[in-house]
């Protein structure tokens, strides 16, 4: 039997215990390279859980391929995205910001030059890719990292003007509904929402007013509309989200499908590999509803994992722009982190039913060519703007590399210098016919003025002024000039 002394001894414990791993957690988040660390786990946690995911999607609807045509693009271009991830990690911040004006032009071209015969399309989009061979390259997704890169740029060139809505809107807005006319052309309404929420994040985070925030979202939403009416596939798929019952079928099967794979996968799922949605009852399922296939055989907990990793991501990468001084790696941080979990949240939404379906994937767990390559370079970036933390800073230039950068032999950041601020410039001389010709320069004085000004001077001064206009030619103090 327990005693009421032993009571308080085991609360005090478990209180003791708490507060230790508290404590522990709270000096090793501390750390100068806490941000970067945590990062690079859930970069590796979601690639894998995605590759995963996509293998066991591929093994059933390629059962009859072989192997290396089964698993080998997956982990090809599983393998690209870790190229790109390393580029994106490896160029210094300063070089990002430097190319990404000529970035930017370069999506805005490819988009333009997709819209051509050279591009192909699929999924009821007439160009979307360029194709060579079995891969694929999809310019929307460059167009991303782009407009964050350049996006951030422009407003931290232009900070000290910002609060007049021309240079705050000029010239980032014009050129995102660029892209996004080019998008639209495609068409692709899912990477327009994509590409809008990059867009909102840099207006939101370098401080926008809020009536701007309601016009621009009236305004969208507005857009979506008409579009969404003026299509036949989107006003089918929106009819079919307000309705997903009336054709089973047809159009309200993958939604329909894709919430019984979430109930038949329970609290436990049935086991990996065991789904019974990727037999062609769920299309696209290592696409668009991987989420489904997630919780067909991972279950609730499957779910809640990924959910969580990606809500970690969001209070990771805000935490890597708030520690760090740099405006412009504070919106790049910023605007990636929002795009990235802002289109898992959009996936996730649609597939259990509270959006309508927008083709857009889910970031570093769908199948992809270009989304899972640009996706893991958008990671290396933030991967980037973690260690250019002023701590990690003086930590990587006084202890060394550590461990990874080491091993992927990675320079040490430049510590941020602000841009140093301009003299006053000395104004102009004005010309000297100005007072005549009735110019800036200032009126002569009258004589009487001259007078007045002259008797008002100290006797010293004016017997000065008197020895020189008398022509005398001495001082006051008694020397010849």
């Amino acid at each position: 039997m327990t005693t009421s002394v032993e009571r308080p001894a085991r609360r005090t414990a478990k209180g003791g215990r708490v507060g230790a791993l508290r404590q522990g957690l709270t000096a090793w988040l501390g750390r100068p390279l806490a941000s970067f660390h945590l990062l690079l786990a859930l970069f590796g946690l979601l690639a894998v859980i995605g590759l995963v995911m996509v293998l066991s999607a591929s093994a059933v609807q390629n059962a009859d391929s072989t192997i290396l045509s089964t698993f080998g693009k997956p982990v090809l271009l599983d393998s690209l995205g870790l190229i790109g991830f390393y580029i994106g990690l490896r160029i210094p911040m300063r070089t990002w910001r430097q190319f990404s004006p000529t970035l930017i032009l370069i999506a805005v071209a490819l988009l333009a030059l997709v819209l051509t015969p050279l591009g192909a399309g699929a999924y009821g989009r007439e160009h979307a890719w360029f194709k060579v061979g079995s891969l694929s390259f999809q310019p929307v997704e460059l167009a991303k990292v782009a407009l964050a890169l350049w996006g951030a740029h422009v407003l931290v060139t232009k900070r000290a003007l910002l609060g007049q809505y021309r240079h705050l809107l000029v010239p980032m807005v014009p050129v995102s509904l660029v892209l996004f006319a080019l998008i639209m052309l495609e068409p692709d309404l899912g990477s327009t929402v994509s590409l809008g929420i990059v867009l909102l994040a840099l207006l939101w985070y370098v401080g926008a007013p809020m009536r701007l925030f309601a016009v621009v979202m009236g305004s969208a939403a507005a857009a979506v509309i008409v579009v969404s009416i003026g299509s036949g596939y989107r006003n089918t798929r929106l009819s079919t989200f307000l309705n997903p019952g009336a054709d089973p079928q047809g159009a309200g099967q993958q939604p329909l499908q894709a919430l019984y794979a979430l109930a038949d996968g329970g609290l436990f799922g049935r086991g990996l590999g065991q789904g019974a949605a990727k037999f062609n009852y769920l299309s696209n399922v290592q696409n668009d509803f991987i989420f489904a296939l997630i919780g067909e055989e991972l279950g609730f907990i499957g779910c809640a994992v990924v959910l969580i990793l990606f809500g970690v991501l969001a209070v990771v990468g805000l935490r890597i722009a708030a520690r760090n001084t740099d405006p412009w790696i504070r919106l790049v941080a910023s605007a990636i982190t929002a795009w990235v979990v802002g289109q898992a949240a959009i996936n996730v939404g649609y597939v259990i039913g509270l959006l309508p379906v927008t083709g857009i994937t889910l970031p570093l767990i769908s199948a992809g060519g270009t989304s899972i390559v640009v996706t893991m370079m958008a990671f290396g970036i933030l991967a980037n703007c973690a260690r250019n933390e002023p701590d990690a800073v003086a930590a990587l230039r006084s202890l060394g590399p550590g461990r990874v950068g080491g091993l992927l032999r990675l320079p040490a950041p430049e510590p941020y210098r602000p841009p140093a601020r301009r003299k006053p410039v000395r104004p102009s001389t004005p010309p000297r016919g100005a007072a005549r010709t009735g110019g800036s320069r200032a009126a002569a004085p009258s004589p009487e003025e001259r007078r007045r000004v002259h008797r008002s001077a100290p006797p010293t001064e004016y017997r000065r002024r008197s020895a020189w206009r008398s022509g005398h030619g001495r001082s006051t103090e008694g020397g010849r000039r």
